[in-house]
């Protein structure tokens, strides 16, 4: 908490700013991005700009109002107490958690409107997909409390979001970009999972029981080795099984073995973890999900890249 004197210092948009989460952002950004991607490279759909960025801002909104939800659930039950440098506006006493409720409300109708004017525009199936994004998105605070927080960021940030934007692009449903996005939803669940990993003390006093507090430390170590691994032994399985195991399925790109590039970020990720009880800086665990996050943003522009390099090469 700062004292009124320094609050009265801090502009409104930068308390705002902080409320949200925008370091959060690539979360839901990049699955947009994917799913566009592949309805151009593996579905030979042409590109709707105009329908890519609403759909974008629609997902930004809605993943800002999720921030906001959750956060004015976890100042309320007590588990966010201590100023870190990626808390919110509200632990650090810049807004009451009535007003980020507020806001939060307001921003879930803007980017459900936003999504009624795609499906509008695109057909009933994105409605669905649509449906369950906010239901998950509001409805988190207490998916978190019973240990499926995991499961609705997993589908959220990754396989939703993906097959959302493939229906935005295409006019028609598939599996596939949800099944490509597994990868990039497993990196989103690691980063959550760094974060209730860190917070297992206070979530368990708050009897607010994530995968973390029922897997244990061990458990949380094997559970996040395979969320930061197993997104490359699936990159693997999309190119080569098509080619020479499953031949109906449709095949990813070979240039998508781009994402091999952010391997020794893994490592280098998986290192820090392993040594969470002699970490060679301070802050290496409690910072742990920031790291994450980045590694995230990593694989997945290596990831659009990949799949961007595949449409020059066949427009050369």
């Amino acid at each position: 908490m700062e004292n009124s004197a320094s609050l009265e210092s801090i502009p409104i948009w930068k308390k705002w700013l902080i409320a949200v989460r925008p370091w959060a952002l690539p979360a839901s950004i990049i699955p947009v991005c994917l799913g566009a991607m592949l309805s151009v490279v593996a579905g030979q759909s042409s590109f709707d700009e105009g329908k890519f960025l609403l759909a974008l801002l629609a997902m930004v909104i809605l993943h800002f109002a999720a921030n906001m939800n959750s956060d004015v659930s976890d100042f309320r039950l007590g588990l966010d107490k201590e100023v870190t440098p990626v808390s919110g506006a509200l632990v650090r006493g810049w807004l009451s958690s009535e007003e980020v409720r507020k806001a939060a409300l307001l921003l879930f109708a803007i980017g459900s409107l936003l999504g009624l004017i795609l499906v509008f525009l695109t057909g009933p199936s994105l409605l669905i997909i649509g449906l369950i994004g906010v239901a998950i998105g509001a409805g988190y605070p207490f998916l978190k409390a019973r240990a499926l927080g995991d499961l609705a960021v997993f589908l959220n940030f990754g396989v939703l979001g993906s097959m959302g934007s493939w229906i935005v692009q295409t006019g028609k449903f598939s599996l596939w970009p949800g099944i490509w996005a597994i990868p990039q939803a497993l990196l989103v669940t690691a980063i959550l999972h760094a974060n209730n990993w860190r917070d297992t003390i206070t979530d368990r006093e708050k009897r607010v029981f994530t995968m973390a507090s029922l897997l244990g430390d061990r458990g949380s170590m094997n559970y996040y080795s395979f969320l930061l691994f197993a997104p490359f032994a699936l990159s693997l399985i999309y190119v080569i099984a098509p080619r020479f195991i499953f031949s109906s399925w449709p095949a990813l790109p070979f240039s998508f073995f781009l994402v091999f590039l952010a391997l020794p970020g893994a490592i280098s990720l998986w290192q820090r973890a392993k040594h969470r009880h002699q970490p060679r800086r301070p802050l290496d665990f409690i910072i742990l999900d920031g790291a994450t996050s980045k590694f995230n943003w990593l694989f997945g522009l290596l990831s659009l890249m990949g799949l961007g390099l595949d449409l020059i090469l066949h427009h050369l």
